[in-house]
């Protein structure tokens, strides 16, 4: 069950312990596992708050906004030849980089420009079947481990645009604090849904940059190891 009081995270983002070794630290506690990263979620239907884990995992807290630095993001894809319908199913062909897809069944390697399911008018209400989404591995004050948000494809715009604005002033997403929140909003067919929106809270320091920037080559290497699951 989630906790029903929705509110704001006010923390500033300023104790960052991101001088672990992600390598050396899952050789020794995952071997044989898979990291399976905590998620930060998005609600469906145009709700405004996130569901963020708790020290309850079946009882995530409900947040409007939140603050967090963005270590390593990357374009994911999910391909179900059956309407989802719950539980952690994995896709019938994924991608980990938006370009290349593997087959859960067959492993044939597909290229995603190519494919019918990547073509407008493959899915439902002329979408595609596939869907786009962007991995967003975000680490938050106090924490040791990045916690995951999935952008859905009703969100990608607004990222691309805040990422273009950080870029125009010569900055990177895991060079500033950025802050979190949703709207919602509405698609062509009427449908309600809910559109993270970001902004800067604020530059990192240069102390933090250093210890921020081994995360984000660390996050980088092992991103292609974590599975796509719908549940994101």
């Amino acid at each position: 069950m989630t906790n029903e009081v929705v509110k704001s995270e006010s923390k500033e983002v300023s104790n960052f312990n991101a001088s672990v070794n992600l390598g050396e630290l899952f050789a020794e506690e995952m071997d044989g596992l898979t990291p399976m990263f905590e998620r930060i979620r998005i609600p469906a239907g145009g709700g405004i708050a996130f569901e963020i884990p708790s020290e309850d995992p079946e009882s995530p807290d409900l947040v409007k906004e939140f603050k967090a630095v963005v270590v390593y993001h990357h374009p994911i894809s999910c391909y179900y030849a059956e309407e989802y319908t719950g539980g952690n199913t994995p896709p019938d062909c994924a991608s980990m980089d938006g370009k290349v897809g593997i087959e859960a069944e067959s492993g044939e390697i597909k290229q995603c420009a190519e494919c019918e399911y990547n073509k407008f008018g493959s899915g439902k209400n002329g979408a595609k079947a596939c869907k786009q989404k962007r991995r967003i591995y975000l680490l938050r004050e106090g924490e040791t481990l990045p916690t995951i948000l999935s952008l859905p494809t009703g969100s990608l715009g607004e990222f691309s645009k805040y990422v273009m604005r950080l870029l125009s002033k010569g900055k990177k997403t895991n060079s500033v604090v950025t802050k979190f929140s949703l709207k919602k909003a509405q698609n062509s067919g009427g449908i309600n849904y809910s559109q993270a929106v970001f902004a800067v809270d604020r530059d990192l320091d240069e102390n933090e940059l250093q210890n921020i920037l081994p995360m984000s080559e660390q996050v980088k290497v092992m991103a292609n190891k974590v599975t796509a699951l719908e549940e994101e």
